[in-house]
């Protein structure tokens, strides 16, 4: 008997850690519906792009390259390239439309090793109609520091085109900007020892104290010791332990898989050329009475056709007859009940039934009266 009443007591016990376990589990879901990898929020100090920016040729256009009488630095550049080359043209007057003169620009990415290849970006500066069909000519690419980091050159790739006629032309796409892709050789590398650090700073793309805080307590929960510190909103500060069997790039390695539970203030997102509003999902208003006017103006044009008399030396006339009709649709004052969730917060302004350029109006007066919790940002 006490074999069988034990065996019934250790049932219970398991169904009742199954029932515990399933409502913590129901909890937790939501919650992590919202987190994210360390690696997927901040940047890593030293880990980045460089730009660089270079001015070069491009040759071969079929007649759509530069006019170089309204282009006098892609004549000079011209010039100056035939020299190099031993062609004198001085005192000579060019006159071909083949040559198109463009600012090249690239993205050095970060520990990019010499020999190595990246794209380039081609943008016409004077003129020209297209870049369909043209070479780049060898471009020094130079950085912030006037240095030169790589040198491009290759066929040049457009999305577009711009073909036409005597009385007609169409233009598909931008024409006059294109891309080489690999066009880049790098020539000068950045020197940065990221293994060598033994402390750098972790930069978070959206700041904000409680995800900084909750990086620092992720981090040092994994590694147990205090090996990251908040410093800002924006910066997290991590030091190689003492006793930690690697280099920093080991301790990044382990921790940029991590999961955190990012948070970040409310805010309402309002673009009004288009219209477009974004709400967080932190977004919370009071009990609020909303009462809107809608003025609807209706324009008719009724023109009617008027007669001289007969025998006259009167002229048929169109004379136009313009109806103006002003509607007023006033409404009455609407409840828009506390909100817990962007949910109940939505339905409640769906329920005035109004369009999204109204509800621009209506949320910034909200907040002005004080009854919206969010930091409006206009763009």
């Amino acid at each position: 008997m006490k074999s069988a009443f034990g065996l019934k007591q250790m049932i219970r016990t398991v169904v009742a850690l199954g029932a515990v376990f399933a409502a913590l589990a129901a909890t937790l879901v939501p919650a992590y519906a919202a987190a994210a990898r360390i690696k997927d929020i901040v940047d890593i100090e030293g880990v980045r792009e460089n730009q660089l920016v270079g001015y070069g040729l491009v040759v071969g256009l079929n007649g759509s390259g530069d006019s170089l009488n309204n282009a006098p630095f892609t004549r000079q550049s011209l010039q100056a390239m035939l020299e190099r080359m031993g062609v004198n043209t001085s005192g000579e007057t060019v006159r071909t439309t083949n040559v198109a003169a463009v600012m090249v620009t690239a993205n050095l990415p970060a520990f990019s090793t010499q020999g190595s290849r990246i794209d380039v970006s081609v943008s016409a500066l004077g003129d020209a109609s297209s870049l369909q069909g043209g070479t780049l000519l060898v471009t020094p690419l130079l950085g912030a520091d006037g240095e030169v980091y790589a040198i491009a050159q290759g066929p040049v790739s457009i999305n577009g085109f711009s073909t036409g006629g005597d009385a007609a032309s169409i233009v598909s796409g931008v024409p006059t900007t294109g891309r080489i892709s690999s066009g880049a050789l790098i020539e000068r590398e950045i020197d940065f020892q990221l293994g060598a650090q033994r402390s750098l700073r972790l930069a978070l793309r959206n700041p904000d104290l409680t995800t900084a805080r909750r990086v620092a307590l992720g981090v040092n929960d994994f590694i147990g010791a205090v090996a990251a510190v908040p410093e800002d909103p924006a910066t997290v500060r991590l030091t190689l332990p003492m006793n930690f069997n690697g280099n920093i790039v080991d301790l990044l390695t382990d921790i940029e898989q991590l999961v955190i539970q990012t948070d970040q203030a409310a805010k309402i997102v309002i673009d009004e050329n288009s219209g477009i509003i974004v709400m967080g999902r932190d977004v919370r208003v009071s009990t609020v009475a909303i009462a809107q006017s809608n003025l609807t103006v209706t324009i008719t044009e009724n023109p009617e056709v008027s007669q001289p008399l007969p025998f006259s030396d009167g002229e048929t006339t169109v004379v136009p007859r313009t109806d103006v009709e002003v509607a007023r649709a006033d409404s009455n004052l609407a409840i828009v009940p506390e909100s817990i969730t962007i949910q109940e917060l939505v339905d409640g302004l769906n329920a005035l039934g109004i369009s999204p350029r109204d509800l621009i109006s209506i949320l910034q007066a909200v907040k002005s009266a004080g009854a919206l919790q969010a930091e409006i940002e206009v763009l």
